[in-house]
């Protein structure tokens, strides 16, 4: 699956930065807005330990990784909805992502300039969503003006659809992002999809903070999650500043050094990335034998034909079966043969459960 998340947020919160360490690419970071101007584009593998622990058992002569786009998407301003800034290019780009990683300014420094003049990362907030759902409405009311010609002549599907597009124009009306409606139907989830509503996007908030408030956050982080705490989002606190220093240290002794010293079992990225995967509703299964050991990805509930579907077209137009094995049975009796000598290893047929998190062989016959 090809899976992007764009990286957004006002001009000079850390977002390059961020996607540097993230991606390890070398993208302009200075003290000026705009930076950014072209998007740059890193491919990031998504950390996972079952991978590593099945690299471990099995010593493939390859791994491959599941892994997501990340996006770093020029910073945008008040009124980008109407072209301010470079407003309909940042806008442009979001709609080709699948989720928004969302970076706010958590942290006091008088050597960077904020382009508001204060440090205020609910209002930063604030900025982006209005611009978002202003876009939305635009969008929205086009639609809804080719849809009343359709709704006129007793078209029932069209009135249907015109009384979606109205629910949702007051709902963006009233202050609120697409994502935070009352549960969509199966249709108006259809419908949703074929708009690419900006904020109807998953988003992850990410707390750009100061060393000394990595641990446990500062009133800047309080203020975040007191904003946002009847959305569907998430928050990550991160000090992009100090991953950027760790991703600078050569070995993993000294990477982990450098977290303990800071009171953190893992890099904020890494957990960033994670969550950011999560977010999508994405889960992997994993394919094991000595020429590769691969993670895929495959959205949540997906069914066994589906997960096969995933590596090829064939394996689900020609699907027998599923052998799997619970990751778990895996690790404990080291290897694919010991599971199936101890009974661990069971067949999926077409309308079974679903096939994430396992170990898993195909069956197909085309």
């Amino acid at each position: 699956m090809a899976l992007k998340c764009g990286i957004v947020g006002l001009p000079n919160v850390g977002k390059s930065t961020l996607f540097n360490c993230l991606s390890n690419a070398k993208a302009q970071s200075a003290n000026f807005p705009f930076c950014t101007i072209e998007p740059n584009v890193g491919v990031i593998t998504v950390p996972d330990e079952r991978l590593n622990k099945l690299e471990e058992l099995v010593n493939p002569q390859k791994v491959i990784p599941t892994t997501m786009e990340i996006v770093d998407i020029a910073g945008l301003v008040k009124g980008a909805s109407k072209g301010e800034g470079l407003g309909n290019q940042f806008l442009g780009n979001i709609r080709e992502t699948d989720a928004i990683i969302h970076v706010l300014r958590c942290f006091e420094d008088d050597n960077i300039i904020h382009v508001d003049g204060k440090i205020d990362p609910v209002g930063d907030k604030d900025v982006i969503d209005a611009e978002l759902q202003l876009k939305d409405l635009e969008t929205l009311e086009k639609a809804l003006d080719k849809i009343k010609r359709a709704a006129k002549t007793g078209n029932k599907a069209a009135q249907k659809d015109m009384a979606f597009y109205e629910k949702l124009i007051a709902h963006l009306n009233e202050g609120l992002s697409v994502r935070s409606i009352e549960e969509p139907t199966e249709d108006e989830e259809l419908l949703l999809s074929s708009l690419q509503l900006l904020t109807s996007k998953p988003v992850l908030y990410v707390c750009n903070v100061d060393e000394a408030s990595v641990v446990s956050g500062n009133a800047h982080v309080d203020a975040v999650r007191e904003a946002v705490k009847d959305e569907d989002a998430e928050i990550i606190v991160l000090g992009a500043a100090i991953e950027a220093d760790i991703t600078e240290l050569d070995t993993f002794d000294e990477r982990q050094m450098f977290l303990e010293e800071l009171g953190l079992e893992t890099p904020g990225v890494t957990r960033l990335i994670k969550s950011a995967y999560q977010l999508l509703n994405l889960e992997t299964y994993f394919t094991a034998g000595v020429k590769e050991v691969r993670a895929w990805t495959i959205p949540l509930g997906t069914k066994a034909p589906q997960a096969a579907g995933v590596i090829h077209t064939d394996f689900e137009k020609g699907f027998i079966r599923a052998e799997v094995i619970h990751y778990a049975d895996f690790v404990e009796l080291g290897s694919e043969s010991a599971a199936k000598d101890a009974g661990k290893l069971s067949v999926c047929l077409l309308y079974t459960s679903d096939a994430a998190g396992d170990v898993m062989h195909f069956r197909f016959n085309v």
